[in-house]
């Protein structure tokens, strides 16, 4: 009897493991898996460089994707307070991506970019804050509670979000 009990308590303990293991990293069905904020805490550095200064990374307010093919997106606040109001206003975001992925309808290649959404607009800047591309972003006014920057899946695709704000993400 003891020993019945035993295995049905080690048996409702691993299927409640992997539950808990499938909760923390959501398989969008698709095209990859969302990261949540404590999944890329293991990838995102503490600090970035951009614009010849280093800002520290707000990793609660961080999200990406892990593709099927294993490469990473990954995207994160930073702390802005030491830019100048001009790069501040425009830069609000660190965004890594490991493959050439396609940002509201534009194609943007792997690389490092500082971002920001600015009037309607989602900029993508390299390192040094020159823009390389600039497309329109949209309102999500559906959205309850709205985070300062998370992923979510959007169908095939995956929609960057600060607050409201979003633009489609995919490969």
């Amino acid at each position: 009897m003891k020993r019945r009990w035993n295995r049905w308590v080690g048996a409702l303990l691993l299927g409640a493991g992997i539950c808990v293991g499938a909760a923390s990293a959501q398989t969008t069905g698709q095209s990859g898996t969302l990261l949540t904020p404590a999944q890329t805490q293991k990838l995102l550095p503490a600090a970035v460089y951009f614009k010849g200064q280093s800002a520290t990374t707000q990793i609660r307010n961080s999200g990406g994707v892990k593709f099927a093919d294993g490469a990473y997106l990954l995207a994160v606040m930073v702390d802005t307070s030491g830019y100048s109001s001009e790069v501040a206003q425009k830069y609000q975001a660190y965004l890594i991506t490991e493959d050439a992925i396609n940002v509201g309808g534009r194609a943007l290649p792997a690389g490092i970019y500082g971002v920001g959404f600015v009037a309607g607009q989602f900029v993508v800047m390299d390192v040094g804050a020159h823009t390389l591309l600039s497309v329109p972003s949209a309102s999500d006014e559906a959205m309850k509670r709205p985070r300062p920057l998370e992923v979510v899946a959007d169908g095939g695709a995956y929609r960057l979000y600060e607050g409201r704000q979003y633009v489609t993400l995919g490969k």
